[in-house]
């Protein structure tokens, strides 16, 4: 079955000195966060932007999938605690998302690092984010134990 997610963006102005609001349309948990052109390309101000949108989406996504794994291999993780930084930069003097990295450090009972490794490998590759981005976006992963 398929599940549709939503969320809504409203803009005033222009690119440099507008801003915007998003929010959420499927969950209704986040409502009206400031949005500024800004906040993507100096510094963040108390606003949010695609790119950080994009960070938590990658970073839930990786640590559900990675979960996944390790559970399917009879070794669920007691806690992941799971960041991504998403760099978006000027490619050709076209402003891309270039990158997503992951950092992860978890707690896996009978899991050594060399395994925790693989399987957070094997995550980032696999969540959907990950494929949605992949072909596009440089992907990286460090996974630490502890």
């Amino acid at each position: 079955m398929a599940v549709r997610s939503t969320a809504r963006a409203s803009w005033e102005g222009d690119l440099a000195k507008g801003s915007g609001i998003v929010s959420a349309g499927s969950s209704g948990r986040f409502e009206a966060l400031p949005v500024s052109w800004a906040a993507r390309t100096e510094a963040h101000g108390g606003k949010t932007s695609p790119e950080e949108l994009l960070a938590a989406a990658h970073a839930s996504c990786f640590a559900m999938a990675l979960s996944a794994g390790l559970g399917r291999a009879g070794t669920p993780p007691t806690r992941l605690d799971v960041t991504a930084s998403v760099t978006f930069d000027r490619v050709s003097e076209k402003w891309t998302v270039v990158s997503s990295e992951l950092e992860v450090r978890g707690a896996v009972p009978g899991v050594d690092a060399a395994v925790f490794a693989k399987a957070a490998e094997d995550a980032k590759e696999g969540c959907p984010i990950s494929r949605a981005l992949k072909g596009n976006v440089q992907l990286k992963v460090s996974a630490t134990l502890g």
